[in-house]
C-alpha cells in the first residue's frame, strides 16, 4: 500500500510532469489535484484556445487515468452521455452499450451548449456515481471526476446550468489568457516541434495513479478541523445569504466543499490540520458558482468574486 508521504510527493510531481504540456495556469492545475482528492467535479471556464482540453488530457496521461471527452451539442441526448440498451438481434435480447460517462476524467466541452434534459443526465452520475438506465443502476469506476468547460463570452446558442447543477461542482475554476511572457513560452514550445496532440512526445510520463490517490484520500480524512474553522467556514457561507445584492446564496452543500478542499489543500501543503487561511485560499474557486446576484446588483457592474473579496474582508478570522 502507497504510504501517504510518497501519495504526497507524487501529487506535488504532478504539477511538474504537466508543465511540460501546460505553460502558466498553475491555479488550475492545483484545483483539478484537489478535485481529484475530494472526490469533486470541476467546472473549468475560459475563452477558446487557453488549453482547457490540454489540461485534462495531460492530466489524465501523467496519472495513467483513463479520459474521455465529450463534445455537448444542442443535439446531444442523454443516452449519449450516459449509455442506452441496444438491440441484439442474434439473441433477441437488449444489452447495455456503456456511454462515454464510464471513465475516469470526462471531459465534457462546452456543457452549456446542451439543453437541460441532456444536462440533468449528468446530475446522478456526479452526485451518485451512478447511471440508471431501465430502472438498472450501473456503478461508475472508483476513480471519476467530471471537467466540464465552457466559454464566459458566448451567450447565443447556450443553455445557462441550472442552480441544482452548478451546486454539484466542488470548484469552479477560471483560465485567463496568458500573459505575454507565458504566451511567448507557448510560441516557442511550437516552434521547437511541440505537437499537443502527441504527449509522450512531449515527455509527459505517469507520475501518480490510483493507488496514490487512494493513500492520498485516506489521508485527507485524517486531516483535523478545529470547531473554530468550521464556524469560519459557517460565518462566511451565511454572510453570502445576507448580503443586499445577493439573490442565492451559498448552500449547506457549499459550506461542505469549501471544508473538503481545504482539508485536501491542507495535507497537500504538508500539515494535518485546517487553517482559516486555507479556508480564505479557497473560498473564491469553491464557491464563486454558488452565488446568484440579483439582476439589479449584476447592471451595476457587481460580481461574485467582488462579493466574496467583501465578504473574507468584513466576517472576522479566528485566531
Amino acid at each position: 500500500m502507497t504510504a501517504p508521504t510518497d501519495a504526497r510527493q507524487s501529487l506535488i510531481a504532478l504539477r511538474s510532469e504537466v508543465a511540460k504540456a501546460i505553460v502558466g495556469n498553475d491555479a488550475a492545475v492545483t484545483g483539478l489535484i484537489l478535485a481529484l482528492l475530494c472526490r469533486g467535479h470541476v467546472l473549468l471556464e475560459g475563452v477558446p484556445g487557453v488549453a482547457k482540453t490540454l489540461l485534462v488530457r495531460t492530466l489524465a496521461a501523467a496519472l495513467n487515468l483513463r479520459t474521455t471527452r465529450v463534445q455537448f451539442t444542442p443535439d446531444l441526448m442523454p443516452g449519449d452521455v450516459t449509455g442506452s440498451l441496444v438491440y441484439d438481434p442474434n439473441s433477441a435480447e437488449f444489452s447495455f452499450r456503456e456511454g462515454p460517462v464510464f471513465t475516469n476524467l470526462l471531459l465534457a466541452d462546452e456543457i452549456n451548449r446542451t439543453p437541460p434534459k441532456t444536462q440533468s443526465a449528468l446530475l446522478e452520475a456526479m452526485e451518485e456515481r451512478q447511471v440508471s438506465v431501465d430502472g438498472t443502476p450501473r456503478p461508475l469506476p472508483g476513480v471519476f471526476v467530471v471537467v466540464a468547460t465552457q466559454n464566459p463570452v458566448e451567450y447565443e446558442g447556450t443553455y445557462p446550468l441550472p442552480e441544482a447543477q452548478l451546486d454539484r461542482f466542488l470548484l469552479k475554476l477560471t483560465m485567463p489568457a496568458p500573459s505575454r511572457e507565458d504566451e511567448i513560452a507557448v510560441l516557442t514550445r511550437h516552434a521547437d516541434g511541440f505537437d499537443p496532440r502527441d504527449l509522450g512526445a512531449a515527455g509527459v510520463r505517469p507520475v501518480a495513479g490510483e493507488a496514490e490517490l487512494a493513500a492520498a484520500r485516506a489521508a485527507v480524512r485524517e486531516v483535523t478541523v478545529g470547531p473554530e474553522v468550521t464556524g469560519y467556514v459557517v460565518d462566511l457561507c451565511r454572510a453570502t445569504r445576507e448580503a443586499p445584492s445577493v439573490r442565492l446564496g451559498v448552500s449547506p452543500r457549499g459550506a461542505t466543499a469549501l471544508l473538503s478542499v481545504a482539508r485536501a489543500w491542507a495535507w497537500l501543503s504538508g500539515r494535518g490540520y485546517v487553517t482559516p487561511d486555507d479556508v480564505k485560499t479557497l473560498a473564491r474557486p469553491a464557491l464563486r458558482h454558488r452565488v446568484e446576484l440579483r439582476p439589479e446588483a449584476e447592471l451595476e457592474g457587481a460580481t461574485a468574486d467582488g462579493l466574496l473579496e467583501r465578504v473574507l474582508a468584513t466576517v472576522p478570522v479566528p485566531r
